[in-house]
């Protein structure tokens, strides 16, 4: 057994717990989800627009209870959970707005004959989503494939089983038909029989590269396409020309946003010399002066991370890190709560031999780099098994942008940190991971594009 648990990370207390699904009860799942993809096939995409503006207004309409729900699961700031519904909701309009036209067959120019691809549907998608963006995790799935006709199945990390309960009954309240979103508290060996079960026909996974690992493996042997979002090592590139109140601007949050656990956010800080000193003075001074306390409060500035496991897990790698020769240049004083607060941290003096130089530190730490010039930033950025987001800082826009397309990475961000949007692609290369979501790329990830040609003329 599996078990689902949620856990307010201030005070470490449970306040609920979640069975694992019978067997009859995911079969029944998957052929609900399964018996509206078979309906859907016969539909027009358009034909799901007005529903999904329904989920967008179910969103809105239930704002507070989703962000608090979200909150208290895994602790952060109550108004960035606000804007994460806000973010989702927005994503759903995109989709519902934009996306039958994505849909509509693509023209292909050929001596053969009269020739086209139709974007169809292909059937059940399993999702396994993590904790850190309960609701934005799962909408980046459901909402491109809702217009595409593909159905989703959601498995939501073990911590925030009350948030997934609550999106499934926001949507199933808002008219969407029954089955376009089920959730479903399945063990890892339950996970595994739905995968091979062959009326799943995809897999999308948000999480860590140990988990991506296992479910990339067990899509493959049962020959399924997968997308992966496995998480990154980001580097926030600061030129020597860029400006000191932009600068200032996004370092403000650029460690600190949802407590620092954020697959793109900005963990390897490289900077040009001239500017060394500069970034970790602001960086002392953003961490200097955070308030910690209840993310429900309006004046919390530091939230516990989203579980006691997560902040030792981040103290160890601290620890190995100072151990193996890194500097603490700033540490935030002691926090006096039985929540799972973690000491804003920024770091220095990390070599290629220190076992963080290629690790994922997910949590309020900045690692701190100091560079000669725009070469070995690049070299230093792209020595990395990692490659989601990235960030480059500079008054140069054509230069920012030279250094950006030189970035092994997925993303990058000019004069600004992590950002994300409907439009906008979302994924990585290397480690962490494969396959885009969001824009028309997410949303061609589960499509059959199907050629037709028509060779009459060639055979009259």
């Amino acid at each position: 057994m599996s078990k689902y648990q949620s856990i307010n990370p201030y005070t470490n207390e449970e306040f609920a717990s979640y069975n694992n699904p019978t067997s009859q009860q995911i079969d029944e799942a998957i052929n609900l989800a399964h018996m509206l993809y078979k309906k859907w096939r016969h539909e027009d995409p358009s034909s799901r627009a007005e529903l999904l503006h329904k989920i967008a207004d179910a969103f809105r309409e239930h704002e507070d209870e989703l962000a608090k729900m979200m909150t208290l699961e895994m602790g952060k700031l109550l108004r960035e959970s606000k804007e994460e519904v806000e973010l989702c909701a927005s994503i759903c309009d995109y989709y519902a707005e934009n996306g039958a036209a994505m849909l509509k067959p693509t023209p292909i120019k050929s001596k053969l004959g009269d020739a086209y691809y139709l974007k169809q549907s292909t059937g059940v998608i399993m999702a396994c989503e993590p904790w850190n963006f309960p609701l934005y995790q799962v909408v980046r799935v459901f909402a491109p494939n809702f217009i595409v006709g593909n159905p989703v199945l959601l498995k939501h990390a073990h911590n925030v089983p009350g948030s997934a309960a609550l999106i499934a009954k926001i949507i199933k309240r808002s008219g969407a038909p029954e089955g376009c979103l089920l959730n479903l508290y399945l063990s890892y060996d339950q996970l595994a029989d739905v995968i091979a079960d062959p009326r799943i026909q995809g897999l999308a996974l948000t999480g860590s590269e140990r988990g991506g690992s296992a479910v990339a493996e067990a899509a493959g042997k049962n020959l399924k396409k997968s997308t992966m979002e496995l998480g990154g090592n980001d580097a926030f590139i600061v030129l020597d020309d860029a400006d000191p109140q932009l600068l200032r601007n996004v370092l403000n949050d650029a460690r600190t946003y949802n407590g620092g656990q954020v697959c793109t956010s900005s963990k390897r800080i490289i900077v040009e010399k001239s500017r060394y000193d500069e970034v970790l003075h602001e960086l002392r001074n953003v961490f200097s002066e955070l308030k910690a306390g209840d993310p429900l409060e309006a004046d919390t500035t530091l939230p516990p991370m989203n579980s006691e496991r997560a902040k030792e897990k981040l103290e160890k790698q601290v620890q190995a890190a100072t151990e193996a020769g890194a500097k603490v240049f700033y540490q935030y004083p002691e926090i006096d709560s039985k929540g799972a607060f973690f000491r804003p941290t920024v770091l220095t003096n990390i070599d290629k031999n220190n076992p963080i130089f290629d690790e994922e530190l997910f949590g309020p730490v900045a690692e701190v780099y100091v560079v000669q010039d725009d070469d070995e930033a690049i070299q230093l950025a792209n020595d990395s098994s990692y490659g989601l987001g990235s960030s480059v800082i500079s008054r140069d826009i054509d230069r920012a942008k030279k250094v950006a397309a030189q970035i092994e990475t997925g993303m990058t961000v000019i004069n600004g940190r992590w950002i994300t949007s409907g439009e906008l692609p979302f994924g990585g290369v290397k480690k962490s991971g494969y396959g885009r979501e969001l824009s028309d790329l997410g949303m061609m990830a589960f499509v059959n594009e199907h050629l037709v040609i028509d060779v009459t003329k060639n055979n009259q």
